[in-house]
């Protein structure tokens, strides 16, 4: 079946190591995917760089970014940012989804702005897909707000799972949320008041779960923390794989090269995928890490152009819209492993990996 044509936005201007290393990692998003257009937004005189491809390519020309020192704002109030524009691309209907690896806080707020919040919801959430040992996992939030009160963790439970359901294809999302022991009552008082929440809210609420439940999963599909403590836990992990990438082979396999023992790549080490989904917004909206490489931008673009293709954000809306699962799960007196498996559907939606999101700003 021929791929649908998809037309991103991407802020030439964001990133530590822009605009060079957004433009290499524009071009290779296009070699990779012959149906895929880019809406560049950034400097005028780096047209020469895309002449070859420059009938996939749309510009809107702007010299100013936004430094991963300035204020959110200074994306949105009066100006024409690299950012802003790409955003208002998505509202105004000249590209389908957008992708920036400047600062987090820039990007939330131009998307805030331009593009508004999904109702019942006053806080976006970054949410990256993990690929962990036992089956992936949704860590939500890792960096769109540092802080977070109980509700609105509760919140982030809901458009976590939501995701989930959307991307993983699962009908009961099990929802875990991250503390220092599992044990009723563990954790400070943010995290016990938000267990009780998260117990009556309504979804499948395991209970609390630790840092080892990120990276191994097996308990919870999606783990829920506030963006420090989560992009905290993010760059831990990113740690941990670069350093096993760098003596080797990792614990899953995967050679120093970023290459698995059978072949196929990984996200790993200093190759890490380096993007997150931004949820809570009306529209698609990805954001990369500051110190993203270009092959780090093609990811980015690549995750947007499917999440258009599988038709992500209608996904996300209905599952928000409709909490309760079908009822065609595992009878009651199923066990827990049993009761999971019967609530995955037989055609599960293309996944992501990842194991690095955007600092919280």
């Amino acid at each position: 079946m021929v791929a649908r044509s998809v037309r991103v936005a991407l802020d030439l201007l964001g990133g530590d190591r822009a605009p060079d290393v957004v433009v290499d990692g524009a071009l290779a998003a296009l070699a990779e995917d012959p149906h895929l257009h880019l809406v560049l937004a950034g400097p005028s005189d780096l047209r020469p760089r895309w002449d070859a491809v420059a009938d996939r390519i749309t510009l809107l020309p702007t010299d100013e970014g936004v430094g991963m020192a300035d204020a959110p704002v200074r994306a949105v109030r009066g100006r024409r940012t690299s950012v802003r524009l790409a955003v208002e691309a998505v509202r105004n209907g000249a590209a389908d989804a957008v992708v920036s690896v400047g600062p987090t806080g820039a990007a939330v707020a131009a998307a805030v702005t331009e593009l508004g919040k999904l109702p019942g919801y006053r806080r976006p959430v970054l949410a990256a897909l993990l690929p962990a040992a036992a089956h992936p996992v949704v860590l939500v939030d890792v960096g769109a707000h540092a802080g977070a009160s109980d509700a609105d963790l509760v919140r982030h439970g809901r458009l976590g799972s939501a995701y989930a359901r959307a991307v993983l294809g699962l009908d009961l999302p099990r929802v875990g949320l991250l503390s220092v022991g599992t044990e009723p009552g563990k954790g400070d008082p943010l995290r016990k008041k938000a267990d009780r929440g998260l117990a009556g809210s309504g979804l499948h609420y395991i209970g609390l779960v630790e840092g080892y439940d990120v990276p191994l999963g097996g308990r919870a599909d999606v783990v829920v923390t506030d963006g420090f403590t989560g992009n905290v836990v993010l760059k831990t992990l990113e740690g941990s794989l670069a350093l096993a990438a760098s003596n080797g082979t990792a614990s899953n396999g995967t050679a120093s090269n970023g290459t698995a023992s059978n072949g196929t790549a990984e996200a790993t080490g200093p190759g890490s995928r380096r993007a997150a989904t931004l949820l809570g917004v009306a529209g698609t909206v990805v954001i990369g890490h500051g110190a993203a490489g270009p092959a780090d931008v093609a990811d980015c673009v690549a995750l947007a152009a499917s999440a258009v293709r599988d038709n992500y954000l209608l996904h996300l809306r209905a599952a928000l819209d409709n909490p309760q699962p079908p009822s065609e799960t595992a009878p009651p007196h199923a066990g827990p492993d049993e009761q999971h498996r019967s609530a995955v559907r037989p055609q599960t939606r293309p996944q992501a990996r990842m194991t690095a999101a955007p600092a919280a700003t």
